[in-house]
């Protein structure tokens, strides 16, 4: 199932030990569903020195956590995500247009 996340979005975690945090999603790895959410799932990463780190040591890293384990925030509120598809005519032609919309209000996202 594709999930309907973006980047940028505000969620709430609902499974996991992070159970009850929110935060900002970084990326969205659509192929393996999965998100990663600014200080959450915190992994410690033993990297050596580079050029970009030059003294190296133990980094704190966020890792993936599946789509399935977050929920949108729409005012405040975790919410499920849909789709809504307008159809107008624009110089006589068709025009479908997918929009995401909260399934609690019912209020189009974006």
């Amino acid at each position: 199932m594709k999930s309907k996340l973006k980047r940028g979005d505000m969620v709430s975690i609902i499974a996991g030990k992070d159970l009850g945090k929110e935060g900002k999603i970084l990326s969205v790895d659509r192929a393996k569903n999965r998100v990663i959410v600014e200080g959450i799932n915190i992994m410690t990463k033993h990297q050596k020195p580079n050029r970009t780190n030059q003294t190296g040591g133990i980094v704190r890293v966020e890792a993936p956590i599946h789509a399935s384990n977050v929920m949108y925030l729409h005012k405040d509120k975790p919410t499920r995500l849909g789709y809504k598809v307008e159809v107008s005519e624009v110089n006589g032609k068709r025009v479908v247009t997918k929009k995401r919309y909260a399934k609690s209000t019912g209020e189009v996202i974006d």
